[in-house]
C-alpha cells in the first residue's frame, strides 16, 4: 500500500512538471509572439518613414518646381515642355504615394485584428488549463478517498 501512496505523490509531481512545462511554454508562446509584435512594429514604422520622407521630397519638389514654374512663366516658351515633364513625373509620385499610405492603414488594420484574435485564443485556452487542472485535481481527490476506504477495508478483514 505505501508503494501506492508513492505513486499518487509521483502522479502529483508528474502533474506539477506537467503545470511547469505548460507554464514556460505559456511563457515562450508569449515572447515569441511579443518578438513578432514588436518586428510587425518596427516593419511598420520602417514604412511608415519611408512615406513621410517620400512625402516630404515630393513636397519640397513640388515647392521648388512651382517657384522654377513661375521663374519660367517669365522666360521664354522652350523650357515649359520640361517643367510639364518634370510635373507630370510628380504627379506620378504623388499616384504612388497614396496607395502606399493605405496599405500602411490596412496593415495597420490587420495587425489590430491579428493580436485581438490571438488575445482571445490566449484566453480561452487559459480558461480551458484552469478546467483541465479543476478535473484533474478533483480526480486525484476521488483517488486518494477511495485509496483510503480501500485500506480501510483491507485492514478490517482478519
Amino acid at each position: 500500500m505505501r508503494n501506492m501512496g508513492s505513486m499518487g505523490s509521483s502522479a502529483r509531481l508528474s502533474m506539477e512538471e506537467n503545470e511547469e512545462n505548460e507554464e514556460k511554454s505559456s511563457k515562450f508562446n508569449i515572447a515569441t509572439f511579443q518578438a513578432r509584435e514588436e518586428e510587425v512594429e518596427r516593419k511598420k514604422m520602417e514604412v511608415k518613414e519611408k512615406v513621410e520622407v517620400q512625402l516630404g521630397r515630393a513636397e519640397e519638389e513640388a515647392k521648388r518646381l512651382t517657384q522654377i514654374w513661375e521663374e519660367l512663366e517669365v522666360m521664354a516658351d522652350p523650357m515649359r515642355k520640361e517643367v510639364g515633364y518634370i510635373r507630370k513625373k510628380i504627379d506620378m509620385i504623388n499616384r504612388d504615394l497614396k496607395p502606399l499610405g493605405l496599405s500602411c492603414q490596412k496593415k495597420e488594420k490587420e495587425f489590430k485584428e491579428a493580436l485581438e484574435s490571438f488575445n482571445e485564443k490566449n484566453k480561452e485556452k487559459a480558461q480551458l488549463v484552469a478546467t483541465l487542472m479543476e478535473l484533474l485535481t478533483e480526480s486525484e481527490r476521488l483517488r486518494i478517498k477511495k485509496l483510503e476506504e480501500l485500506s480501510k477495508n483491507v485492514e478490517s478483514i482478519p
